[in-house]
């Protein structure tokens, strides 16, 4: 095999190359947020030949780093937010240190929150 394309090539370029064959994608069923999709083989016994997607299930420790990414991104736009404020030519636009203050508690608190949890289900409650 040298080419995967997802559409069907013009006739004239078929004719010219050869060997071109109809494929199609097998893709699991994945459970939302504790399966992803992998790495691909390919089924060349079957016709249409087949492009087989593998899967596998996520830790609980890298759906806890996803969820805290997540939280320091909310921080960081927050603090980002305020920052703005204080850097804009408008005399009007004022820093707020206790929306900072805010975030960072609400940081703090989600932070203890997902490092509590230890199973699935408990990073799916969050």
């Amino acid at each position: 095999m040298k080419q995967v394309w997802d559409y069907k090539p013009d006739a004239s370029r078929m004719a010219e190359e050869g060997g071109w064959r109809a494929a199609s994608e097998v893709k699991p069923d994945l459970v939302d947020n504790r399966e992803i999709m992998t790495t691909h083989s390919f089924d060349l016994d079957a016709d249409p030949a087949q492009i087989v997607w593998a899967k596998r299930e996520l830790t609980v420790d890298e759906r806890k780093g996803a969820l805290v990414g997540q939280a320091n991104t909310a921080f960081q736009e927050a603090v980002n937010v305020e920052t703005a404020k204080q850097l804009d030519d408008d005399p009007a636009s004022v820093y707020d240190a206790a929306a900072v203050a805010t975030a960072q508690t609400t940081l703090t608190d989600r932070l203890a929150a997902i490092n509590a949890a230890t199973t699935h289900d408990e990073v799916d409650a969050l």
